[in-house]
């Protein structure tokens, strides 16, 4: 952001002080459980007040209220900083960036690890070699559910409309054939995952549909204003996708669904919340995914996948019932990943918040750039992941002209816990709602039967974030407050600053016999894994996952994707998205032996114009 940007409800830069800036790897002791004994135990828990308190207390939860530092410090309930946007200001009455002649060129034919773009879709329909109608076909019988033998591919998504993808598609077809192309996203094909609202299909969330419950039966009545924005620039919306249930966990594992595949290694997952929209990118099914993050969810997945995702900052893309939770944009390249933002974030109207943020600017070209390092925090990484990790910072520094600043940050634990514990608080509150909806409001709120359309982890995990009393979500709000005002205080420090770190701290979660029966229950993995993402959702600030490098696995076949992340000032979208190219441009060109793309990687092009045949077996 320009250094004399406005914004509404900012912290205030104020450094923290130096006893939360202490920070010591803790090991968690929450109980692995898998197989039959998680099944066990969630009935136990579902019907156990005394231990849901307990797995409560033993998660360290109550950690906050110990921290002596927050007398007087105002509890901070959500991140919703804002950006001011100027009515005199031409980009911000325009509400979008135009899109410059190097996002909308396919990149060269002969680069290895190609994926298809957005700009390959534009270059396809305007030759005339195929139509967005033969791409829809082509598509269809690969992310199609309700089928006799679905492909593989299909494991990534949950629901699909085929007579609205066909109408979509034919309609596109005819404003190509008419000569009358939306523009660079005009036919191209998108998915949705499945707890972001689109007329008429149930937001099922990754849950077994049980029709019993009214939540299941009761279609949305509007689509969300980052798809919409999406479908009126033409993309066409090949229908939900999967992901780990109700967003509660970083693997994608889900025994109600099925898990879809991580393309590059099959016996790891493809990451959560947003696991089907990693895996259908890195497939090569769909160039662009929109996807929700509440602790890394559009990032973990890409860092699995070896793809892109972009957490915007809170509000950005439309306001949700949620302190942690955005709706951002995943996509295959750097450059589809820009244009799906830039579509996606257009001010509405109609929300009161988001049309007041201005529209995210590059930075000048000439200004220093600076990445923050905090180095004991990246030290918690795995040796492979530091080793990626270095190789992208020696880059950046010996050929991108940035600067490396030391930096602390607070309560990096403490911090962490909080977060955690607000979104267990925040999903057991959504849980009771699909469960009482206002016709029928007499359900106990003591009652268990709010978890019962839960899958036997969620229902300990949200059991066990119904247990948080309401002085504890008040301290999470100090924490909160504390960790903003001192990235306030480093941005106004550093102007243009950008602090990085792996997505991760390991490359990958790998799969363990038996998860797909009962799913898995490991809070010690679940809060590693969220160990570098969790600060942005609690901040409200922006970060970028990209992929770096690949290393070997401990099991299975093919390599493992890195990500690296950066964090930016609120409103610094276009500074994430810049780097975000810089960094293809390494991993295409400069890496040893440049971007791979997994073996079984699918040529819908190719399929669409006849020249690969589709998937063996599979019907449509």
């Amino acid at each position: 952001m320009a250094p004399n940007r406005r914004f509404a409800n900012h912290p205030g830069a104020r450094e923290a002080p130096a006893s939360a800036l202490e920070y010591q790897l803790e090991q968690d002791k929450n109980p692995a459980l898998r197989g039959l004994p998680i099944a066990i135990v969630s009935v136990i828990v579902q019907h156990a007040e005394w231990l849901q308190k307990l797995l409560w207390k033993n998660a360290r939860f109550d950690q906050a209220r110990a921290i002596p530092d927050l007398g007087g410090v105002p509890s901070r309930l959500t991140p919703n900083v804002i950006p001011l946007a100027d009515p005199n200001s031409p980009t911000d009455a325009a509400g979008i960036l135009e899109l410059a002649l190097n996002l909308q060129t396919p990149q060269p034919a002969d680069l290895a690890g190609r994926f298809y773009s957005a700009a390959d879709y534009h270059a396809l329909y305007r030759s005339g070699a195929a139509t967005p109608l033969q791409v829809a076909e082509a598509l269809l019988p690969l992310v199609r559910r309700d089928v006799a033998k679905p492909s593989e591919y299909a494991l990534a998504w949950t629901q699909t409309n085929v007579d609205a993808v066909r109408a979509a598609a034919r309609a596109s077809t005819e404003r190509w054939m008419a000569g009358k192309s939306l523009g660079i996203l005009d036919g191209v094909p998108f998915g949705v995952k499945d707890d972001v609202s689109v007329k008429g299909f149930v937001s099922t969330m990754g849950m077994r549909v049980d029709q019993e419950h009214e939540y299941f039966r009761v279609p949305c009545d509007g689509t969300a204003w980052p798809v919409v924005k999406l479908e009126d620039a033409g993309a066409i919306m090949m229908g939900k996708m999967n992901q780990h249930e109700i967003g509660m966990d970083t693997t994608g594992c889900n025994p109600s669904t099925g898990t879809a595949i991580n393309w590059y290694n099959k016996s790891y997952y493809p990451g959560g919340s947003s696991s089907g929209a990693g895996s259908a990118l890195s497939g090569g099914i769909v160039p662009i995914a929109v996807g929700t993050d509440a602790g890394g969810s559009s990032r973990i997945p890409p860092a699995f996948c070896g793809v892109y995702g972009l957490k915007p900052t809170y509000n950005r893309t439309c306001g949700m019932n949620s302190s942690m939770c955005v709706i951002g944009p995943m996509a295959a390249t750097a450059a589809d990943l820009t244009i799906a933002y830039r579509h996606m974030a257009q001010p509405n109207p109609d929300d009161p918040a988001q049309n007041l943020l201005a529209v995210s600017t590059p930075p000048d070209p000439s200004a220093k750039k600076y990445l923050g390092i905090c180095r004991e925090w990246i030290a918690t990484a795995s040796p492979d992941v530091q080793a990626i990790f270095n190789q992208t910072l020696t880059h950046c520094t010996t050929h991108l002209n940035y600067e490396t600043v030391d930096i602390k940050l607070p309560f990096l634990r403490q911090g962490q816990l909080a977060h955690a514990a607000t979104c267990l608080t925040e999903s057991a509150s959504d849980a009771r709602n699909r469960a009482s909806p206002s016709s029928s409001p007499s359900r106990s709120s003591s009652s268990s039967a709010y978890l019962g359309p839960l899958n036997y982890p969620n229902r300990i995990l949200v059991a066990t974030g119904a247990q948080t009393p309401a002085v504890d979500y008040l301290h999470y709000g100090q924490v909160r407050h504390v960790v903003m005002a001192h990235l306030a205080h480093l941005f106004e420090t550093h102007t243009g600053l950008l602090i990085l770190t792996p997505t991760t701290p390991t490359p990958g979660w790998p799969v363990a016999p038996g998860d797909e029966a009962y799913g898995c229950s490991d809070g010690n993995a679940s809060i590693a894994s969220i160990r570098f993402a969790w600060l942005a959702n609690s901040s409200g600030c922006p970060a970028v996952s990209v992929p770096a490098g690949y290393v070997e696995p401990r099991q299975g076949e093919g390599v493992l994707p890195v990500g690296v992340m950066a964090m930016a000032e609120w409103g610094a979208e276009e500074q994430l998205l810049g780097f975000a190219r810089e960094r293809e441009g390494f991993l295409n060109e400069v890496y040893p032996g440049g971007r791979r793309r997994p073996g079984e990687w699918a040529d819908v092009i190719g399929m669409a114009t006849g020249q690969v045949g589709g998937e063996k077996g599979v019907e449509g």
